[in-house]
């Protein structure tokens, strides 16, 4: 007996990581209902795999809640994970460049599906704005996305833009094309914006954090209100990001031959 796929993968296990993922990312235990609530799927089957990742020790259940929350499993997997992270090398430049501007600064990280938000620094204002870790970015509507689009393969290109691109606002470019001339722009100048394109009121400005191999692997934003990050950015908050993002990029190796001030995880014995 085989189970059904979704989208090349198998729909248990993605049903089972969206459980996981759902309150790995929270900063508070979740129940079952806002759980099944925030991904749409039946209390019925989030239950089930719930019972199964506690089984594992992925996720605890708060016995005086019945909430659930991360497990040692999920510790302890944070634990092997790289010693030079990205999260951990970009947190300085984070906190530095939203000093100087006062916007929120949001990390993201390239995933398959879009721009997947590490963590973020939130902004000086009164009124936060910002993006919550975890969260996916759609390529085509948000500034990060098309920042990663940008430098990613031609094949991966083609794989986003052959399929219909969604209208989340009026402003949301759908049309292929012109999705393509604006990554052609963004590719040459160095970064991206996406003013009320995911949200209306709401702009950002992304610019690419390359890796060792001179890769794309993230982008670093600023997120803000529209009335004080507008359409069109002045020239100091770009060259402020682009500086910082480039900062984090040398952190990671890229731009130098000297494989000795590359983070320990790029090394080979």
């Amino acid at each position: 007996m085989t189970e059904e796929r979704v989208d090349g993968g198998v729909r248990s296990v993605q049903v089972a990581l969206d459980v996981l993922e759902a309150v790995a990312f929270s900063d508070e235990e979740l129940g079952v209902t806002q759980i099944a609530d925030r991904l749409g799927l039946t209390k019925g089957s989030v239950h089930r795999h719930l019972l199964t990742l506690v089984e594992r020790g992925y996720l605890v259940q708060n016995p005086s809640t019945s909430r659930y929350a991360r497990g040692p499993r999920s510790r302890l997997l944070a634990h092997y994970a790289p010693e030079a992270d990205l999260i951990q090398l970009a947190s300085g430049p984070m906190r530095e460049l939203r000093d100087l501007l006062g916007h929120s600064v949001v990390l993201s990280e390239s995933s398959p599906r879009g721009a997947l938000i590490s963590s973020m620094v939130g902004g000086t204002a009164a009124i936060e704005i910002g993006v919550r870790p975890g969260s996916e970015l759609q390529f085509h509507s948000s500034a990060q996305g098309k920042v990663q689009l940008a430098f990613a393969s031609s094949a991966m290109r083609e794989r986003v833009l052959s399929k219909p691109l969604p209208a989340f606002t009026a402003h949301t470019v759908t049309d292929r094309k012109t999705v393509e001339e604006e990554l052609a722009r963004v590719a040459s100048e160095g970064f991206a914006t996406a003013p009320e394109q995911a949200m209306l009121g709401i702009n950002a400005v992304a610019a690419p954090i390359f890796d060792g191999k001179d890769a794309c692997i993230g982008a670093l934003a600023l997120v803000g209100s529209i009335q004080f990050l507008p359409a069109k950015p002045d020239l100091k908050s770009v060259a402020a990001l682009k500086a910082a993002a480039a900062q984090i990029s040398r952190m990671l190796g890229h731009g130098t031959r000297n494989s000795d001030l590359r983070p320990a995880r790029q090394r080979t014995a």
